[in-house]
């Protein structure tokens, strides 16, 4: 009797999991691009908007009259580690009290949308697709245990601050633009210390507080030039690098002494 119902609640499970792939068939699918997939950065870069655009592609399974969509689109730069870190005034000197360290975090983060995320999804498909900079996951080295922890948390509120001062992390409800019910477009401000490397771009279309489909697309932020040459060298051939930097300290020094010399 055990190995009946074992054999019934397997064949539940694969009828479970039969319907559950045919609800998740796709009605819709996304058509993106981005106006310039790779961007050059010279001496004189003073930062850059691209252009995302696309379209809602409908299909026979699509819900007769379904036409009033959300879209939110989530932009992510190069990963790293960073600290924050807070200062404390002590004996009339300020000096750094204590710090977080964040664990392959975005460098670049923004997330965009055509209307306020409560309006698009309630709370737990927030969370669970971390729409908006409160729902994005950071992980953070908590003294021995990795984590993130709740927005409001002053390590991670001062990280987000300092980036988004800096122009690095963004988020507009209001950004997104259907030009049509299945047309839309939106602009991804760059700043002017954009980092270096490969950006992801992820598009996610709601219908009815539910996500329907995603896609997703890439672009690159590359120096040219001089920055270029530099940035290569230091990462080829450290030693060679770290030499000839020594030897270009040494000389500035020599001049600067010879200079300000006094008879």
């Amino acid at each position: 009797m055990i190995f009946g119902a074992r054999i019934a609640a397997i064949g539940i499970a694969l009828a479970l999991g039969a319907s559950f792939a045919a609800d998740d068939a796709h009605a819709e699918r996304l058509i993106v691009s981005v106006s310039n997939h790779r961007v050059t950065v010279t001496p004189n870069y003073s930062g850059e908007e691209l252009v995302l655009f696309g379209s809602v592609e409908k299909d026979d399974k699509t819900p007769a009259g379904r036409n009033n969509y959300d879209l939110v689109v989530t932009v992510s730069g190069p990963r790293a580690d960073m600290v924050t870190r807070r200062k404390e005034r002590k004996f009339g000197i300020w000096v750094n009290n204590d710090y977080r360290q964040f664990l392959k975090v975005p460098t670049y983060l923004a997330i965009f949308s055509n209307r306020p995320f409560e309006a698009i999804a309630p709370p737990e498909v927030q969370r669970r697709q971390q729409l908006g900079l409160n729902n994005v996951l950071l992980m953070q080295r908590v003294g021995p245990d990795y984590a993130d922890v709740v927005p409001d948390d002053a390590f991670r509120s001062a990280f987000v601050r300092l980036r988004r001062e800096h122009g690095l992390y963004r988020e507009a409800t209001s950004a997104v633009t259907f030009l049509t019910p299945t047309l839309f477009r939106t602009g991804i401000p760059l700043p002017a210390e954009v980092p270096i490397g490969t950006y992801d771009v992820d598009i996610k279309l709601f219908a009815d507080g539910a996500l329907v489909t995603r896609t997703d697309t890439a672009f690159e932020i590359v120096k040219v030039g001089f920055e270029q040459f530099v940035a290569t060298t230091a990462r080829q051939n450290g030693l060679a690098y770290g030499l000839v930097t020594a030897f270009m300290a040494l000389m500035t020094g020599w001049m600067a002494s010879i200079v300000f010399r006094k008879d």
